[in-house]
């Protein structure tokens, strides 16, 4: 378990929201790594892990004509795939990973080409309007390396996400006692 999955699981459960998380190249290490953290079923709804493009389309609702056109590494493709596993799964937040960990090429991507992305809550009535992030990444590395920081990366991208949300019920700063009028 890695203090940022616990950040994460701490963070969702304080705020009362919940987490569906979509995989493919990672296989389920990143519910994996969230499940490990105690007290994760308060916030944690379940993963879909969509290794098969068809699985990508049919299950988390990825634009046929986009797998069709860029293959399922994609940046594009990660972001839908957060935004289904997140509809699908009935949570306020689903994150995504996608790209090719190896041996070989795949989708005309080179070997530790990934797409990690987070789809949160959207509009006034969730007070909040973080909605979709993605990044881009290239790692180094053997398989195993590659997956294992496409789960750090995901957690990190989450966390980002998480914590620039205002969810309004932060306690009012004291200015003076910071410095301020």
């Amino acid at each position: 378990m890695s203090s940022t999955a616990a950040d994460v699981v701490g963070l969702l459960t304080v705020r009362g929201e919940t987490l569906a998380v979509a995989e493919s190249l990672t296989g389920g290490l990143v519910a994996a790594e969230l499940t490990a953290v105690p007290g994760a079923s308060k916030a944690f709804r379940g993963s879909v892990t969509a290794y098969a493009t068809e699985l990508k389309r049919d299950v988390l609702g990825v634009d046929p004509a986009l797998l069709a056109a860029r293959g399922a590494v994609d940046a594009q493709v990660a972001a839908q795939m957060a935004a289904g596993v997140r509809r699908a799964l009935g949570a306020d937040w689903g994150i995504a990973t996608t790209g090719v960990a190896g041996p070989e090429p795949q989708d005309g991507q080179p070997v530790g080409t990934v797409f990690v992305a987070v789809d949160g809550p959207h509009g006034a009535d969730r007070g909040s309007a973080y909605g979709g992030k993605v990044e881009a990444l290239r790692l180094n590395g053997d398989r195993a390396e590659i997956r294992m920081e496409s789960v750090r990366s995901v957690l990190a991208l989450l966390l980002k996400g998480l914590a620039s949300e205002q969810t309004g019920n932060e306690p009012a700063q004291d200015t003076e006692r910071n410095g301020g009028f």
